[in-house]
């Protein structure tokens, strides 16, 4: 392992936790007083699924690629229909929510689990680009994006609460049109880059 390698991952975790920071500012946004311990679990899972999709990716390449070739195709399309859901649903809430407690609400363990997915399931491509790389290099460098996630992801509700706090009752309805629009972004890019 040298520094090519380290910075590489560096870049690799930036480029990845780009979605799941925006999606992090949405839920800052939509919960302005969450504590340091849900900041951790929301960071915790996005670093988590950007951790295990480049390694899945990396089992695909080295074991059933072709059955993932078949996939690839799909990928922003399921990560555009999950953050559709979920910022519709969010965008209702705050039209037709109550207020400070349907907010908080709105942020399950399900919901967590699926934004996880959504913003992470572009990195199963990454196991391609360390395709190259020895079991444990493309451990470490899986760590490493998980790491870089985890800080951006941190750094990105933080951001959110701050202007969640500043848009009072129109933070989940912003929140829930920026969830669509990253998904937009992941689709389009796919077709237009």
């Amino acid at each position: 392992m040298n520094l090519f390698f380290v910075v590489n991952s560096i870049l690799l975790g930036v480029g990845l936790a780009m979605d799941a920071f925006s999606v992090s500012l949405a839920n800052g946004l939509n919960d302005p007083g969450m504590n340091k311990g849900r900041m951790s679990l929301i960071a915790g899972t996005f670093a988590g699924f950007q951790f295990l999709m480049p390694m899945l990716g990396w089992i695909c390449v080295h074991s059933i690629v072709k059955v993932f070739e078949a996939c690839e195709t799909y990928i922003p399309w399921i990560a555009f229909f999950l953050l559709l859901l979920i910022g519709i649903n969010m965008i209702k809430d705050g039209v037709y929510g109550e207020g400070e407690e349907s907010n908080v609400k709105t942020l399950s363990l399900g919901i967590l689990m699926m934004q996880g997915v959504a913003t992470s399931i572009d990195a199963l491509s990454v196991g391609f680009t360390i395709a190259g790389y020895a079991a444990a290099e493309a451990f470490i460098c899986s760590l490493i994006i998980a790491a870089v996630t985890f800080v951006i992801c941190v750094a990105g509700l933080i951001l959110g609460r701050r202007f969640g706090i500043l848009l009072a009752g129109r933070a989940q309805i912003f929140g829930g049109a920026l969830l669509i629009a990253i998904g937009l972004e992941i689709l389009l890019s796919k077709f237009l880059f």
